[in-house]
């Protein structure tokens, strides 16, 4: 779950501040000094110190070569990147989640279709057999280097979180759905159009700890300032994915059609925001 626990006066003021000539929403870069509502951690710095990798939690992450030797073009820089920042243990299905839409396969790790387009991703993932949950640390807190430089570096990030079918306001008997989140107003209404599209339960509302609105939030910090996407999906849409929710490697290995499907309308939403930002390469050139 994406916590959003930056004041409404920060936020507003960030926001002055751009709109009167100030610096990118990607310079926002400072580390709160308290954890945020239930975190232990106040930062993943904090939790890299505090905690053990490859034992407490891992960290995986692709960015795709770029390479430029001509003399008279230059390429456009790679448009998206897929967050799962609560993966593993912590908010089962995002790390898999965030494999396929990168256009992965959760367990082998090969392209889902030869040829079609695949994307930057970052994960941090819960290892520990138990109490996996004390390792969230709040989306506007994550100061992971490369993380961070992979959102400043695309122009879209979509950032995948778990919550409950309570914290999501899913109506009685209907606890399947996902709230869609992010600064971009765009982008949330491609996921939101391809995601109804496909035959899920796109919650409106956005709840104030859902809604991924805090410029400082990891989805958010973009190379075009513009924001990004956030998904927030309930714990039973999530295990309706998989054929075998219970560990990592069962649920790599156990996606199905819904998984698919879902990660298929996520893909769609992304190709067109790209179409369209290509048609507009001037938010490139500087």
């Amino acid at each position: 779950m994406s916590q959003s626990h930056a004041s409404r006066r920060t936020v507003l003021a960030s926001l002055v501040a751009a709109a009167a000539g100030g610096p990118l929403l990607t310079g926002l870069a400072a580390t709160p000094a308290a954890a945020a509502g239930g975190d232990l951690y106040t930062s993943n710095t904090d939790l890299y110190t505090k905690a053990i990798e490859g034992q407490d939690f891992a960290r995986r992450f692709k960015r795709h070569e770029a390479f430029d030797n001509d003399k008279t073009t230059t390429p456009l820089p790679r448009l998206t990147t897929v967050l799962a920042i609560h993966g593993g243990g912590i908010e089962m299905g995002t790390s898999e989640l965030c494999l396929g839409i990168a256009g992965y396969r959760p367990d082998t790790l090969a392209p889902v279709t030869a040829g079609a387009p695949v994307y930057d991703y970052w994960m941090l993932e819960g290892l520990r057999p138990s109490n996996n949950g004390d390792l969230h640390v709040t989306a506007s807190h994550c100061d992971d280097s490369i993380a961070r430089s992979m959102a400043a570096g695309s122009a879209n990030v979509l950032s995948l979180h778990g919550c409950t079918a309570a914290q999501a306001g899913a109506p009685a008997g209907q606890p399947k759905a996902v709230v869609v989140g992010g600064l971009n107003p765009r982008f949330r209404q491609l996921l939101s159009t391809k995601l109804t599209e496909a035959g899920f339960q796109v919650l409106g509302g956005n709840p104030e700890d859902l809604n991924g609105d805090v410029p400082e939030n990891i989805c958010n910090r973009t190379l075009t300032g513009e924001g990004g996407g956030q998904l927030e999906i309930t714990t039973e849409l999530r295990q309706s994915l998989f054929g075998n929710f219970s560990g990592a490697g069962n649920r790599a290995s156990t996606t199905n059609t819904e998984f698919w499907k879902f990660t298929d309308a996520c893909r769609a939403a992304i190709a067109t925001m790209e179409a369209e930002q290509l048609a507009r390469t001037s938010l490139f050139v500087h």
